[in-house]
């Protein structure tokens, strides 16, 4: 399987996630299937098959994580010397020269990605217009509403 870039932010949640799947929601399933074996008929037991459920839900989850864990590439961006250049994990101030209105993406990976806190996939046309331009360098982004040119006024290393 490829390597998926990943920051170390983004590396440490998923570590934090699988330690409380592993830690605290896999033994609170395993107590209630246990709770309700002990309620008898397992065919028209709906609190043991909503268990079971979940712990497949849970199970899944966590071979997930592993996975993207075994197979993440992460990146520290604080160690890279970029020299102003947009790359991966970069904070980058922009300027919409359409609206006037400026926008702060930063760049991190698929798995964290999420738009209402301006975390921007590198997948994503905006990140892939923006990767390896510098301040002061004007991009044209393609849209679904058409090209819109953006100004980078920032590239900050967090």
């Amino acid at each position: 399987m490829n390597q998926i870039p990943m920051t170390l932010r983004g590396a440490e949640k998923l570590r934090e996630e699988l330690e409380e799947l592993k830690t605290i929601k896999r033994p609170r399933i395993i107590a209630s299937i246990a709770e309700a074996r002990e309620h008898g008929d397992l065919k028209e037991n709906a609190e043991y098959h909503a268990a079971r459920e979940e712990q497949g839900f849970c199970e899944g989850r966590i071979q997930e994580i592993e996975a993207k864990l075994s197979n993440a590439q992460v990146i520290d961006i604080s160690k890279m010397s970029a020299n102003g250049r947009v790359i991966f994990g970069s904070t980058v101030t922009v300027l919409n020269l359409d609206s006037d209105e400026e926008s702060t993406y930063r760049i991190v990976g698929d798995d964290e990605a999420d738009f209402k806190q301006n975390l921007i996939s590198v997948n994503s046309p905006m990140a892939r217009g923006l990767i390896g331009k510098e301040v002061d360098d004007i991009t044209v982004i393609k849209t679904p509403g058409g090209d819109v040119e953006y100004e980078i006024l920032k590239v900050e290393y967090l």
